[in-house]
Order: structure tokens, then C-alpha cells, then sequence
């Protein structure tokens, strides 16, 4: 939540329902690191002194956990976040809850900040799009091409066979040279 005054602006996060202070924040780790580009696979990891606990990942301005799991042993968890794109950036915190009181949680740890920039298309990407789609096109119209000389053949093999049929019956026809 943001509070804003005529020159500046407080910005804090709200502590979650039933918090207890009495639980220490977790800490919180970034990988690769705070600029990624599209595309990029992020690990977000958490930790706290193993209370034996659920692991809650929470984006700023967001008020639901995006992701939650449970300690692996050791006190921590680790979110992946696959093919970031411009709207992951944001700042992440992680709060827990311990197994045996479900209804309270510790206080919003430290944060880590994520900023995604676009990358850019590689040079020859719009060539390179524009030759699929002519070659698309091109192996559409030798499929129906194809298909049309199979259907021109069925039906001409089957007049075929119904004018011999028809002869059938009559003597047959002498040739003289």
C-alpha cells in the first residue's frame, strides 16, 4: 500500500493476518540476479531457521501469496519462476507458516527486487518469419496440388473400369489395319 503526500511517497508493505512477531522474517535470494531478460528462468529462494513450515512467495501490490510449498528440510523452499516476462518485475518477499499453527504466519521478510526488460528480437527474425510463411504456403499448395492429381486419378481409373464393365457383354472389337 502506498501513501501519498504533496512530496513524497511512504511505501510499505501490510503485515499479513494473524502475523506473530514472535516468528522472525525469512530471508530471501535472487538467482540469476535483479535484470533478467524475457525469457529467463528466475529462482526466488527462501529460508528460515527450519521451524517446519510452509513457504509463502508474495509480488508487491498483489494481496494473495502467487506461490506457496512446503520446507524441503533445512528451512527452505524454493520458488522457480519459468520465462519471466516484463509483468514478474516487481519486489518479492517471503513470509511462512509453521506446520503446527496453520492460522498464524511470520511477518514479511526482506525483499528482493525483479525488473524483466524486453529482449530484443535477434537481427533476421522478421526475414526469417516472412520465409516460413512463404514456405508454408508453398507446401500448401503442392499438398492440395497433390491431393487434386489423386482425386483427378481415382475417378478417371474408375470410368475406366465402368466402361470395360459395359463392354463386357459385347463381342469383342476388331481392329483392321
Amino acid at each position: 500500500m502506498a501513501l501519498a503526500a504533496p512530496h513524497r511517497a511512504v511505501s510499505y508493505c501490510c503485515p499479513l493476518p494473524h502475523a506473530d512477531l514472535r516468528y522472525p522474517p525469512s530471508s530471501i535470494s535472487l538467482h540469476p540476479e535483479q535484470h533478467v531478460g524475457t525469457g529467463t528462468n528466475v529462482t526466488i529462494r527462501c529460508w528460515n531457521k527450519d521451524y517446519g513450515s510452509t513457504f509463502l512467495l508474495h509480488k508487491d501490490g498483489s494481496s494473495d501469496p502467487l506461490k506457496h510449498q512446503n520446507s524441503s528440510g533445512g528451512g527452505t523452499a524454493t520458488f522457480t519462476l519459468f520465462g519471466v516476462t516484463p509483468a514478474d518485475s516487481g519486489t518479492y518477499r517471503c513470509s511462512y507458516r509453521p506446520w503446527r499453527y496453520a492460522f498464524l504466519s511470520s511477518p514479511l521478510g526482506d525483499s528482493v527486487m525483479l525488473e524483466v526488460t524486453p529482449t530484443p528480437a535477434p537481427p533476421g527474425t522478421e526475414e526469417q518469419s516472412r520465409a516460413n510463411v512463404v514456405m508454408a504456403l508453398v507446401r500448401g499448395f503442392v499438398a492440395a496440388l497433390v491431393f487434386g492429381l489423386g482425386v483427378f486419378f481415382v475417378i478417371d481409373a474408375r470410368s475406366l473400369w465402368i466402361r470395360r464393365d459395359d463392354n463386357c457383354g459385347a463381342p469383342p472389337v476388331t481392329v483392321s489395319v
